[in-house]
């Protein structure tokens, strides 16, 4: 029987590392955490709560509420994918908004936010055959992990990417709009003190500016068995 191994996908916004992870984790009967929904469901929260807006951001509210946010994924067979839920109730279609998008990096930066997250990641996946991504999950999360993946673009190819993808949901977005996003999250994510994105230093890292889904997906499915046979 193959040796189980933990999967680690970090990268930058909108360079598809979900749809990579939900594809491994299907073609290998693991288990697939998008730790970004993790996030944009506390970023979510926040904004319900009135604790972030454009001109304002009360983290010691959000801190000391830490304690009422239960995170959890649900299988939706139909799907295919694990939705998220944010205290019982399925977030999945609202934490995606580009309203979420403008302040998950900065939710994301507090330390007591990541540390929270992180701890219920390792837990996780403690039994490995996980595929996991983020913007440390290689770095922090699962620094041993076996197969480690770094996933960039340029910001123009992201925005173009995101921008189809709000549109095609129906929402009413301009490029430029998507655009200012993609690089102000790209500076937020690269900056902050606390686990900022960078590539691991045995990271393998993967330009998928000219490639499509298929294309990725082969390439880094021969990565994943070669880590396998060798594990």
């Amino acid at each position: 029987m193959n040796k189980k191994i933990t999967i680690a996908i970090d990268g930058f916004s909108s360079t598809g590392k979900s749809t990579l992870a939900k594809q491994l984790a299907n073609h290998l009967g693991y288990v697939y955490v998008d730790t970004g929904a993790m996030y944009r469901a506390v970023a979510f929260f926040a904004m319900q709560q009135g604790y972030i807006n454009a001109d304002f951001f009360d983290k010691e509210s959000l801190i000391n509420s830490l304690l009422n946010i239960k995170l959890q994924f649900k299988f939706n067979a139909d799907l295919g994918f694990a939705e998220m839920y944010l205290n019982n109730l399925n977030v999945e279609t609202e934490i995606r908004t580009i309203e979420v998008s403008r302040f998950v990096s900065k939710v994301a930066e507090v330390s007591e936010v990541r540390a929270k997250l992180v701890e219920q990641q390792k837990e996780m996946g403690k039994d490995k055959a996980i595929v996991m991504d983020g913007r440390d999950i290689g770095t922090v999360v699962f620094p041993d992990a076996e197969l480690k993946i770094f996933m960039t673009s340029s910001a123009t190819t992201r925005a173009q990417r995101r921008y189809d993808e709000l549109v095609a949901k129906g929402d009413d977005v301009s490029f430029e709009e998507v655009l200012k996003n993609v690089e102000e999250r790209d500076y937020i994510d690269t900056h902050r003190e606390d686990s900022p994105l960078i590539m691991a230093d045995d990271a393998i890292e993967i330009d998928n500016s000219h490639l499509d889904r298929k294309e990725q997906f082969e390439l880094v499915l021969e990565l994943v068995n070669d880590t396998i046979k060798s594990a």
